[in-house]
This record gives C-alpha cells, sequence and structure tokens, in this order.
C-alpha cells in the first residue's frame, strides 16, 4: 500500500555553548540537518517551522540558523521558552511541520546535546 503525503510534526531540541550567533547558527543548523536527514525531509516538503528558546538566549533569533540553511521559503516564528524551575538552561526547540509519506509514528524526532535527556520516549 502506498501512503498519501500527511501533514506530521518533527520535534527537536538542542543546547549551546555560548549565547553567540556563531553558536546559535550552528547548532540549529546541525539539529535542521539531523532533522530533515533522518525523516527525509527537504525544504518543498516543510509547511513551517516553529522556534523557542529559553529565556537565556538573546544573541541571534533561532530562524535566522533556518535562513542560512537555506529555507528561503518557509515560514517561521521563533517564540520564548516557558520558564520553568530546573529546565534545560540554553535550549532551543524545533518544531517542524511538513508533509510525509510517514506514520506520526515513524517520524525521528532528534535531541541533541545537552537536550538529548528531554523526551527519551520520543527520541530515536
Amino acid at each position: 500500500m502506498t501512503w498519501t503525503k500527511q501533514l506530521r510534526g518533527v520535534r527537536g531540541a538542542t543546547t549551546i555553548e555560548r549565547d553567540t550567533r556563531e553558536d546559535v547558527v550552528e547548532r540549529v543548523s546541525e539539529l535542521l540537518s539531523a532533522m530533515c536527514s533522518r525523516n527525509g525531509l527537504k525544504e518543498s516538503d516543510i509547511v513551517t517551522i516553529l522556534f523557542t528558546a529559553t529565556d537565556d538566549v538573546h544573541s541571534v533569533f533561532p530562524a535566522t540558523a533556518a535562513r542560512d540553511f537555506g529555507f528561503a521559503e518557509v515560514p517561521l516564528m521563533c517564540a520564548r521558552e516557558l520558564d520553568i524551575t530546573g529546565a534545560t538552561p540554553s535550549c532551543i526547540r524545533i518544531m517542524v511541520t511538513a508533509r510525509t509519506r510517514r506514520r506520526q509514528a515513524q517520524v525521528a524526532h532528534v535531541y541533541l546535546h545537552g537536550a538529548a535527556n528531554l523526551r527519551n520516549d520520543l527520541a530515536k
């Protein structure tokens, strides 16, 4: 049976070592690359991307990395992560909405660096 493309959510997160433009762009680009490669996604499959960052990330919008990565046509939005006691610091999360033939249970969610243990139940 051939599955038609459906909208699916792909989650991911990473952390930065230093709050610099270079670190944010490097880590977000690394995360987007892993999310796309593990799920067989290209820019034309992506409907939208939502980024959140903890309150200690100030140097640059995480969406800047997506533009640098080459996502010129994808609508992007950044927001602040909730300031929860004990939350992972210097953390950037990404929610990609994309068209794919994968079932939601087959989607590979990606958690890197200090965010690797955020969602062991989802990460593959």
